[in-house]
């Protein structure tokens, strides 16, 4: 049998199918003395295998060259969008004239005026074999064939249109995938994506330069791709629709193949929660780089997720890889902490300074491995590429190490995660392939919001950098979506502003409503930087909240940053839009993601406008006030005042968790107390409450995630009917003059009502508990009121208040509750509790023209209590006075 095998490929080539006796017409349409093309002269070495070639060409309109060798010539059809991975998808392939064998080493640009004039790219190439009689299946025009190239693979057809043989000027022919394991359904132009030439890297804007190394030769010199010759005779007739996942057979055929220089990265989908279903397995997110890892001949590359070559970044990741057999490793570069968790910041440090020799790459999939002959693993589930990775690596020294996963629930895995301050998990299912350049069986979910962004510009404070002006794309346009004023150590301005000044330009490049304009702190850059931030989730309009800088991007050009907006875990799929709100851009019905029903309800009949305020108005409201509200709930147990009916209906607090209740919402388990609390740590949880028809918003008083330490005191100025409000400005002022005799720094808020809230932190002291908190607030009301008894009492009772204003401290407690900044309350007018600066504590205020509808803005102008956070934990001042008042 080898015998006769051997004279087979000894014999001389059949005689060309009638349609195809030379290259005559080829050589017609060319004159040789203005083009490169190849004029057919060259003599191609024979191969062991038929060979094909993929040229992507920008002529009058940008087209797929698809070549098959057969009978010594190129059979050549122009696929007018490219080939697609989608079995659904049946693309018009017109047949042209043969091509010569050494056109399948042209790469570069056809004059114009020329036939075909445009850039043409080598974009796929390697082998090909009929699945069947190639000569039978092209007279009747049902060509079925399998690839093999650096892009391309599996099973293809190519299926003649009916009466296009003879009739028209054009034979017209349908290029369609098969439904095998390299199918991608719904995502069939994915493939497309990658804009380099297989041969020289180049992307079609270089060759048209002129720029870059000259492509690798494929037909002159076949040794490139000799290997890739095995074929099996017996798998040819198999019907590869038919291909099933089968380790063991998948390892016995083992087809030779060249290592790819790249692979599109698999993507992931963002989601709020991980999976809760079986079947996935679960990663720690690596805050850092994605890289490729190619290992060929004990010669090491990492490129980044755009294919850019970094092994200049990376020596001693490229020295400790170069041991390694042949392969390609997706994974992630970082850098770790003294705790050993990755620290992204520390990376770009590691960057910036050339100090790399510490960074580590962690391996999460392994794509191909050459052993005892070059497989390619890509079609393999992932928990078996992870086993043979686990294999390849394990034991392994220095900075190559291999990224551990979980099959346990996904929920528990990202709640640790998040618990020791990671950036999230990836959840990956067990049974799938990995798919190259789609968002499909991969998800993350993250424990902080993060987002890249463009720099459009940067804001200065007496000359000094104050915040980077963001923007992400959207179509062809940058579209500002706010300020980023956080996260600026004095190294990290040093390291990034001199690169962001530096390209300062005169032009806005942000567009859109929000844009904003010229002022004499602003500065405008070219749009070229790419930061990575963390923030708190998007507003309505399309703003990011609160935003911290992480560091700037090098692997991501600025055109292709978007918003990422997380999908649901349990769909895994981008809802279809709902007509747009034309005032908040946002669905009309939903609200941060949640499903607002009976939006319409009216929970404040009149809102003092003859308009009433309803679920959806409420949801919104606390939508647009969400990041302020946050910033006084989050940690602490919340009760809700629940009104599902409006104002005019039933009330009732809500201090527990319930079962059922939305995901969105968590609960926490107070020591000595049986039942959970309600607890709001999401933003989106104030949308949950609102369709829960929640109007008031009452935290305890503790210190975020720990109930049993006080954290503020707070003093409620509450008048009796007869009192002026005047009257309670007065005494307002006369409370903020004691706390700062004291060292406190009082803030003051109207209640919503007809009273004040005055407001103080307490310093972190070991020996202050609930009881001594409690017991200081009486002490400063007691004073008050022993000072002025016609004006103060401390007392309840109501027959005593006439005239007078109750000073209540009685809201210092372990589970006492005071209404949060910015809550509304159940009350006519809409009205909330609003935080005010000191100088409008003055008379003729009015609390009621605080309501759900001017309390934003307001805010935006005033810029209340701005300053309210850098005074949570107090000052040594301060505590130094309160043990000399505990000892007394």
């Amino acid at each position: 049998m080898a015998a006769k095998s051997a004279r087979a490929r000894s014999r001389p080539r059949k005689a060309r199918l009638s349609v195809s006796k030379d290259l005559a017409r080829y050589r017609a349409k060319r004159d040789f003395a203005k083009t490169a093309e190849p004029a057919g002269t060259a003599s191609v070495a024979p191969d062991k295998a038929l060979r094909f070639v993929i040229q992507k060409h920008a002529a009058n309109r940008l087209h797929y060259d698809l070549r098959l060798e057969f009978d010594g010539v190129f059979k050549s059809w122009a696929v007018t969008k490219g080939p697609s991975l989608d079995p659904h998808d049946r693309r018009l392939a017109v047949e042209v004239e043969d091509h010569p064998l050494d056109y399948g080493d042209f790469e570069g640009t056809i004059p114009r005026g020329q036939y075909g004039g445009g850039t043409v790219q080598l974009w796929d190439r390697g082998h090909w074999r009929p699945e069947g009689s190639a000569e039978k299946m092209l007279a009747k025009g049902d060509l079925k064939f399998t690839l093999e190239g650096k892009r391309l693979h599996g099973s293809w057809v190519l299926v003649r249109m009916k009466r296009d043989k003879f009739a028209g000027k054009r034979n017209n022919w349908l290029l369609i995938k098969h439904n095998d394991t390299y199918a991608q359904t719904g995502a069939g132009d994915s493939i497309l994506a990658d804009d380099r030439s297989v041969a020289s890297g180049r992307n079609m804007a270089e060759i048209a330069a002129g720029k870059g190394r000259k492509p690798t030769p494929f037909m002159l010199k076949a040794k490139a791709f000799a290997r890739d010759a095995v074929w099996n005779s017996k798998e040819a007739t198999r019907p590869v629709q038919r291909l099933r996942f089968d380790a063991a057979a998948n390892a016995r055929k083992k087809k030779a193949f060249s290592l790819p220089e790249f692979v599109s990265p698999q993507l992931c989908v963002p989601v709020e929660r991980p999976p809760g279903s079986e079947g996935w397995g679960h990663e720690i997110k690596i805050d850092g780089y994605r890289m490729q890892l190619r290992v060929e001949d004990r010669a090491a590359t990492l490129r980044t997720r755009k294919a850019l070559d970094w092994t200049g970044k990376f020596p001693a990741i490229a020295r400790a890889a170069s041991k390694l057999p042949d392969c390609l490793l997706d994974g992630e570069v970082a850098a770790l902490d003294s705790h050993g968790l990755p620290n992204f910041s520390a990376l770009q440090a590691a960057l910036s300074e050339e100090k790399t020799n510490h960074l580590i790459y962690f391996a999460f999939d392994l794509l191909y491995l050459d052993e005892d002959g070059l497989e390619n693993l890509m079609p393999f589930p992932f928990a078996e590429r992870k086993r043979r990775l686990l294999a390849l690596i394990d034991g392994a020294k220095g900075p190559i190490r291999y990224v551990e996963h979980l099959v346990a629930r996904g929920e528990a895995v990202w709640r640790s995660a998040c618990k020791i301050e990671l950036e999230g998990i990836v959840s990956k299912r067990l049974d799938a392939p990995y798919a190259p350049g789609k968002r499909q069986g991969w998800t993350k979910a993250k424990c902080r919001g993060g987002q890249e962004v463009v720099i459009g510009g940067w804001s200065e404070t007496g000359g000094h950098f104050r915040s980077l002006l963001a923007g992400v794309y959207r179509g062809a346009h940058l579209v500002y979506v706010g300020r980023v004023g956080t996260g600026f150590g004095r190294d990290t301005v040093a390291r990034i502003f001199p690169r962001i000044k530096a390209l300062e330009a005169d032009a806005n490049p942000f567009h859109g409503a929000n844009a904003p304009r010229k002022e004499r702190s602003v500065h405008w850059v070219k749009p070229v930087l790419v930061a990575e931030i963390e923030f708190a989730g998007w507003t309505g309009d399309g703003m990011i909240r609160q935003a911290a800088f992480k560091a700037l991007r090098a692997d991501k050009p600025a055109r292709e940053i978007e918003a990422e907006m997380p999908v649901r875990g349990a769909k895994l799929v981008r809802p279809k839009p709902r007509a747009s709100n034309s005032r908040t851009g946002s669905r009309d019905d939903t609200v941060m993601g949640v499903v607002i029903s009976h939006p319409d309800k009216a929970l404040w009949p009149d809102a003092g406008d003859d308009r009433p305020v309803s679920k959806l108005d409420l949801a919104r409201y606390f939508e647009s006030a969400g990041e302020a509200i946050m910033s006084h709930i989050e940690g602490r147990p919340c009760s809700v005042l629940r009104a599902p009916n409006g104002i005019h209906g039933e009330h009732f607090f809500q201090r527990h968790a319930m079962a059922g209740m939305s995901k969105l919402l968590s609960s926490v388990s107070v020591s000595g107390d049986r039942k959970p609390y309600l607890l709001l740590d999401r933003i989106e949880g104030l949308a949950a409450i609102a369709q829960l028809g929640a109007l008031e918003l009452h935290p305890w008083n503790c210190r975020p995630r720990r109930p049993d330490t006080p954290g503020r005191l707070i003093f409620d100025l509450d008048p009796a009917p007869d009192v002026p409000f005047e009257t309670v400005v007065a005494a307002a002022l006369e409370l903020k003059a004691r706390l700062e005799a004291l060292a406190f720094v009082p803030f003051c808020k109207t209640t919503g009502g007809k009273g004040l809230h005055v407001v103080a932190s307490l310093p972190e002291i070991d020996w202050l508990d609930w009881t001594k908190a409690k017991a200081l607030a009486r002490q400063i009301c007691e004073e008050m009121a022993d000072d002025s008894p016609k004006k103060y009492l401390v007392t309840m009772a109501k027959k005593d208040r006439g005239g007078r204003i109750f000073l209540d401290y009685l809201r210092n407690d372990r589970s006492a509750t005071a209404v949060a900044p910015l809550s509304p309350r159940a009350r006519e007018g809409a009205t909330v509790s609003m935080p005010l600066n000191w100088s409008q504590v003055r008379k003729g205020l009015d609390p009621k023209r605080y309501t759900i509808r001017t309390a934003v803005a307001a805010l935006a102008k005033s810029k209340a209590w701005k300053d309210y956070a850098s005074f949570e934990k107090g000052s040594k001042k301060l505590a130094e006075r309160l043990r000399k008042l505990a000892s007394l």
